[in-house]
């Protein structure tokens, strides 16, 4: 029997030869073990092992997806228990739930319809279309599952089947959770060295997160050596709780060798707080060449999403701060950018790369071809926006004649939202099965080819990528 919210064939071919052999593909990674190597759940989730508490906790406040289609609509933030600053958010958690459900037709033709409907059907059983008319059921079926043992967050990492999650981590986080998680469970959580917080002078805790660094390493963060040692201290002490990879949100791919006195020099203007745009860019691209130069010492590899511009709407910024889904794509250019950080590293076989991009325009024109000539590095999947079966579809007819499969990397599913994982992941599964499928069709590829490639995707080729 076809579920009424899911149907088995959704996003494979049309066509009905080629939807078989996309069935088939699939087939062969339909369970396989998930590999989630960049995203951004809360490890205390599974350090604590409570429960979610209800749909709303686990489904729409911790969703920018969600959240930033319904603002769009003019539903306000404080309607969907967001809480502003220094205050408390919406408490009647049914009567949010009920306005999502009175909304919940906004979301068609959106991968966030796609995402929900799995959750509720593969992950809740419940096997009956969303609606208004049965919001309240809805409700208290999750409510009361969500109180069971089955559903707290340890359950549900063994029931999703994931082999490894990682999640994205400040410079100055102490990882406590990582360690409770290592020391107390087990399983393969890890965290990613993400240092934005202490490179970016242009963030408004900058001054406050150097304070932090020094405190938790012991240097003198404000003096250049010292600060350079930090960076490394911090991320011994992540590669020790099991990270794998360092993860940059820079607003432009610029990179920039500057002298040791010159790099000096950019940091003491940028430390006195007395500096320009100009300078902050200046160091952000200094910056990441020189943890490109950590990142072959120490085989981390370094994950850079360029090109997004944060916080947009300075209202919602001002109100609830940062993370509120009002970060806009912008143009991004790489292969000027980049060339600094590749006449030092881009030949070494100690350093890795991966790129992601929110400006499609640069698929084929530069990020193909230099993940197809330079080693060290590889190609993210279809990131954020563009996380969606058309941005899958573009991204992979634009990049795969150039840098083939083997030069990108596996599917990342960058979510806060953990009861998504597996329905980002079987996305991005089906929309290979249909990609591969066509060209068994077309006679490129033969089946046996596509079936090993469509594998080597949802499992190898993300653990080679990032060293897992």
């Amino acid at each position: 029997m076809i579920s009424t919210l899911l149907h088995p064939d959704r996003l494979f071919p049309s066509d009905a030869k080629t939807r078989e052999i996309a069935r088939e593909l699939y087939s062969f990674v339909k369970n396989a073990p998930i590999i989630s190597p960049h995203g951004h759940t809360d490890p205390s989730w599974f350090s604590e092992n409570k429960s979610f508490g209800d749909p709303v906790s686990l489904l729409i406040t911790p969703d920018h997806y969600v959240l930033r289609m319904l603002y769009s609509q003019g539903i306000s933030l404080d309607e969907m228990g967001v809480a502003p600053k220094n205050s408390e958010s919406l408490t009647d958690k049914r009567k949010i739930w009920k306005k999502f459900a009175e909304n919940f037709y906004l979301f068609r033709g959106t991968p966030s319809d796609l995402w929900l409907k799995h959750v509720f059907h593969e992950v809740f059983g419940i096997d009956r279309p969303f609606s208004m008319d049965n919001s309240d059921f809805y409700f208290d079926e999750m409510s009361r599952k969500l109180q069971s043992e089955d559903f707290l967050p340890r359950a549900m990492f063994e029931k999703f089947h994931i082999e490894v999650l990682a999640t994205t981590d400040a410079a100055t986080d102490d990882l406590s959770h990582h360690l409770r998680i290592k020391n107390g469970w087990g399983k393969r959580v890890i965290p990613t060295y993400r240092p934005d917080g202490v490179i970016d002078p242009e963030h408004e805790d900058f001054q406050k997160n150097l304070q932090l660094f020094a405190q938790l390493t012991g240097e003198d963060v404000f003096s250049w050596r010292g600060y350079l040692s930090a960076h490394r201290n911090r991320r011994a002490f992540f590669k020790s709780m099991g990270a794998t990879a360092t993860d940059h949100g820079h607003p432009t791919a610029r990179t920039l060798k500057l002298s040791e006195s010159d790099g000096e020099k950019i940091f003491s203007r940028i430390t006195s707080g007395n500096f320009s745009p100009v300078d902050a860019e200046t160091f952000r691209a200094h910056m990441l060449w020189k943890l490109a130069e950590m990142s072959e010492d120490d085989h981390l590899v370094m994950q850079l999403h360029p090109g997004s511009f944060r916080n947009h709407n300075p209202h919602l910024f001002e109100k609830f701060g940062r993370d509120k889904g009002a970060d806009i794509p912008g143009i991004i250019e790489f292969t000027h950018s980049l060339k600094p950080l590749l006449d030092s590293f881009g030949n070494s076989q100690n350093f890795r790369m991966i790129l992601f991009t929110l400006d499609e325009t640069n698929y084929a024109r530069e990020l193909a071809p230099l993940a197809g000539h330079y080693p060290a590095l590889r190609l993210g999947p279809a990131w954020w926006f563009h996380d969606s079966p058309e941005g899958m579809i573009r991204q992979r007819k634009q990049t795969i004649e150039t840098a083939g499969f083997y030069n990108q990397t596996g599917f990342i599913d960058d979510t806060r939202a953990f009861f998504s994982i597996p329905a980002r992941h079987d996305v991005a599964r089906r929309i290979d099965a249909r990609i591969l499928s066509e060209l068994v069709s077309e006679h490129r590829i033969s089946k046996d080819e596509a079936a090993e490639t469509i594998q080597d995707l949802s499992g190898r080729i993300a653990k080679e990528s990032f060293r897992l």
